[in-house]
């Protein structure tokens, strides 16, 4: 696999990942009606990463790629599941609360995999992280005492279930480390594309939107395939602890695009939302000053 060596490439290689991600909740404010079609969303975006990630496989290893599934282990069956159930709840959160709420609770990520870390693979927990996790915990009760309707609360529970999930991805990673990390999200991918497709079938929906809305899903995608490529590639350069900073790309752009009235979409977060969210960036930010060892960040943050 190529890699980026010289870290002055791999930093702007890693903030153009980010920055692609945090496109996604904008196209999911473009898309017609997003909160009736969650699973014909699912089920295309789901596609497109499986067969994206593939292509870019075969382009990488050859004929033989698909030896990889071979190795993707009971590890990389949860992982895969969780990172599935994440994309599943995102799209159920973004759609019943604000994109600044859902891309805070993704931002707790981190917090969330030293927990399952501490829980099921004995990690420890150094104070300064068991800090941190306290002033993001502060900053998401801030957030839902600001946002008391239901529909925003179902939208900051879908998306702390999303941090959730993305959390079990990372950890699974870190147990079983030989695990294939594409192959996985490639699991991911059909995982969601399944799970709808049962959906579609049962409740007898249309498995296509509008074209409209089809070309956004494919578009949503492959930005999160080729966001994961160049973090990927630039990961091997850079310090986990500047990699969480890094990270942050994504969700200070996601808050912004749909904020910024010249896109069409002009969402401006609650008081509550920006303390809330200042103290978990505040803590994310100590976090990765005083982990200079850190390892929990692999391929996707």
């Amino acid at each position: 696999m190529l890699e980026l060596k010289n870290e002055k490439i791999a930093i702007p290689v890693v903030l153009f990942a980010g920055l692609l991600w945090s496109f996604g909740p904008l196209i999911v404010r473009y898309m017609d009606e997003p909160n009736l079609i969650p699973w014909q969303y699912l089920f295309t975006r789901g596609i497109t990463i499986f067969c994206v990630l593939n292509v870019y496989l075969f382009f990488l290893e050859g004929k033989k790629f698909y030896l990889n599934y071979y190795n993707i282990g009971f590890s990389g069956i949860i992982g895969g599941t969780g990172l599935g159930i994440a994309m599943i709840t995102f799209i159920w959160s973004i759609t019943n609360t604000s994109a600044a709420i859902t891309l805070l609770c993704l931002a707790a990520m981190p917090f969330i995999s030293a927990l399952l870390g501490f829980l099921f693979l004995k990690e420890r927990i150094l104070l300064n992280v068991w800090l941190a996790i306290i002033i993001a915990a502060v900053g998401i009760v801030i957030m839902a005492l600001g946002n008391i309707n239901q529909s925003s609360i179902i939208g900051l529970v879908f998306g702390l279930t999303s941090a959730f999930g993305f959390s079990i991805f990372s950890v699974s990673l870190r147990w079983r480390k030989e695990t294939p990390k594409f192959t996985t999200v490639a699991f991911a991918g059909i995982f969601c594309a399944v799970v709808a497709a049962i959906v579609l079938f049962k409740s007898n929906t249309s498995f296509i939107s509008t074209s409209h809305n089809e070309g956004l899903f494919a578009i949503h995608g492959t930005l999160v395939c080729f966001g994961l490529i160049l973090y990927s590639l630039g990961s091997k350069a850079i310090p986990a602890a500047e990699l969480t900073l890094l990270s942050l790309t994504e969700i200070v752009g996601g808050i912004f695009w749909v904020w910024l009235p010249l896109l069409g979409i002009n969402e401006v977060p609650t008081n509550n939302t920006i303390i809330g969210g200042f103290l978990i960036f505040m803590a994310i930010i100590y976090y990765s000053l005083t982990i200079k060892t850190n390892r929990r960040f692999i391929a996707l943050n």
